[in-house]
């Protein structure tokens, strides 16, 4: 029913929730689309069979546009809008796949690689692994520089942990936390480089208003929050000192 009600695929993420209005066509990659207004462009992407990469955007969330993976160009208009939180227009014609969209991707996954742990960079399962195999960046062109490999990972919660090495502030958790269990256990402290997440007032998973419901684990696409279960013998931190 639920699938029905969405007019969605189960096995499908539209990037962002499906909306009721009016229909809208436009063209996506020279494919013709319709969907209603309200929706995004992502979603019409999606739906076209063009999906486009992302990282902060998932259709059991509202759009946010901090990742900036999912950049398109758009016939007409200047400059590269993220997918997820532009609105459909009648007769759009958007593009998802040019040199200067890969171009730009690219570096912003050597970004996100560059205070990311080299050594889980491949043979992962999460969505940025995903990302990494359909951009083809696997690796990064900067140097040694400030990062937050040697967070401390949280593993007080009995059923999943969190490694901050592997967060890329994207706000799902977050996200997930307020609009899906409407806990609000979980916020982004701080700005810039310093933002990273925490639960409650900066306390251990365990001793905060989390209620292990799990939302913020299935909606991180880094496997920063991830399952215990899955780690036979236990986790094994990033960072050598925490092995």
């Amino acid at each position: 029913m639920w699938s029905e009600l969405r007019a969605l695929r189960e096995d499908v993420d539209y990037g962002t929730p499906p909306r009721d209005g009016e229909a809208v066509t436009l063209t996506v990659d020279g494919v013709p689309v319709t969907v209603a207004a309200g929706s995004s462009v992502m979603l019409a992407a999606a739906a076209a069979g063009r999906p486009v990469v992302k990282l902060c955007a998932t259709d059991m969330l509202e759009a946010f546009g901090s990742c900036r993976v999912c950049l398109v160009e758009i016939e007409g208009r200047r400059g590269f809008p993220a997918s997820c939180t532009t609105p459909v227009e009648p007769g759009m014609a958007v593009r998802t796949d040019t040199p200067r969209l890969a171009e730009l991707r690219a570096g912003v996954m050597e970004l996100y690689l560059s205070d990311f742990p080299a050594e889980d960079v491949l043979g992962g399962w999460s969505e940025l692994h995903e990302v990494i195999a359909t951009t083809g960046v696997s690796s990064h062109r900067y140097g040694p520089g400030e990062n937050h490999l040697a967070a401390p990972v949280d593993d007080s919660n009995p059923y999943f942990l969190f490694d901050p090495a592997k967060c890329i502030v994207c706000s799902r958790c977050v996200r997930a936390c307020e609009e899906v269990q409407g806990t609000f256990a979980l916020t982004i402290q701080g700005r810039g480089f310093e933002s990273k997440v925490v639960a409650s007032q900066g306390e251990p998973f365990l001793d905060s208003e989390c209620v292990s419901c799990g939302a913020c684990v299935q909606a991180c696409p880094t496997q920063s929050l991830v399952e215990k279960s899955l780690f036979e013998g236990g986790y094994r931190s990033a960072d050598p000192a925490q092995a």
